[in-house]
This record gives C-alpha cells, structure tokens and sequence, in this order.
C-alpha cells in the first residue's frame, strides 16, 4: 500500500516565498535590477487574494535568467539555497518530512515556483519527488517562457496526477500539507490535510472540515 505525502513549499515547509528570495538574491548579486522587486510585490498581492495572473508573474520572474543554461545557473541557485532557503526552513517541517519518510511513505513537494528553483530546494530538504512550474528552453538556455500547465491552485492537482500516472503511482492513503487558500482543491484530495500556518479563512474551512491545524 503506497502511501503518499504532499508539501507545499512557501510558507508551508519555508518562512518565506522562495521566487520572491530568489528574486531578492539576484538583485543582490546585481544580476537584475531592483526595480523588480516592486513589480514582484504587486502581483503578489494578488496571490494572497487567489487571482494572481500567473502568466505576468512567471513573465516577470523569470526575465533574468532568460539565455542562461540550466548547468550555469546551478551554482547560484546551490548559493541562494544556502543563505537564503535553508536557515528558513521550519523545525517542525524538517521533523514532519522526516516523520513521513521513516514510515515509508512516497514524499512530494508540489510549488507554483519554478522547477528551477523547487527541485534543487527539495533535493537539500532530502526529498527525491519534486513539482514544480514547468520552463522553456532551448539550444540558448532558457527562454523566459513556461510550458505544460502551472502548479498552481488547481492545476497543482492536475500536475499531480500526471506525476503518479508517469510513476505509475497509485497511493493508497494521501496526506496533504499547506498554507494557502489556493491549495484547497490539493487538500481536498487528501485523506489527512493539514493547513500550516493558515490565514483565518482557511483556517475556518479547516474547522468546518475536522483538517489539522498547524502552527510552525
């Protein structure tokens, strides 16, 4: 019987949106301008509210590293998880990972941040299965475009599917963790949800529906 584990990764596993970090590093690093910085913000707000138009947002975000090879950019995201990820991770999160993996259970994080970004974060928290939005490349490097559909709100769960079909996954029993108010079609799929660090709407819902409530 497989036994699944799915994590949100801002705000949920990380004190923190890690494309608003990175974003901040880079500026730092003086490889984009700090102008984004108060772009970013603004569609940001949105988010918290669930009517982000994601397209602007990748658009934006991944404007600077558009022409970069996967293999040079590697290193910077190595450096930006050790200063900026790593310390912001929750203690409580490391020991609920840690917990589902030593009952045997298949463990995925599921972002609406870059893959860029979400598979090298999750390998350093040690969990194998990652998902995250999809981007385009070619024989230049990057593109500055996405592709497939995005690992947000419900297409997080459509993303999700497709990842057990391709693993030939059928999980048994599904937990599910997160903070957010667009993750809800992901903790109604599970059979134990958790909303960590929820706001006071989700947290209601929470109630209403006997979901654990996590305060890390």
């Amino acid at each position: 019987m497989m036994k699944l584990a799915i994590f949100d990764l801002d705000e949920t596993l990380i004190a923190g949106d890690s494309a608003s970090l990175w974003l901040a590093f880079m500026v730092r690093r003086k490889l984009a301008s700090a102008d984004i910085l108060q772009e970013e913000q603004k569609l940001m707000s949105a988010y918290y509210q669930g009517r982000m138009d994601m397209s602007a947002y990748m658009a934006l975000t991944l404007a600077p590293i558009r022409y970069w090879q996967p293999q040079d950019l590697t290193p910077l995201v190595e450096e930006f998880i050790e200063q900026d990820i790593l310390p912001r991770v929750y203690p409580e999160a490391r020991k609920r990972l840690a917990w589902h993996q030593a009952q045997g259970h298949t463990v995925v994080i599921v972002s609406a941040t870059g893959e860029h970004l979400v598979k090298p974060i999750a390998r350093a928290l040690g969990v194998e299965h990652a998902i995250g939005i999809l981007l385009d490349r070619n024989e230049g490097g990057y593109t500055g475009r996405t592709r497939g559909v995005y690992s947000y709100q419900e297409g997080k769960l459509a993303r999700l599917h497709d990842w057990l079909h391709d693993q030939q996954l059928t999980p048994s029993v599904r937990y599910a963790y997160s903070d957010s108010l667009n993750d809800l079609p992901l903790l109604e799929y599970a059979d134990h949800a958790s909303v960590v660090n929820g706001d006071q709407h989700l947290c209601a819902i929470a109630r209403q529906r006997g979901w654990e409530l996590l305060d890390w």
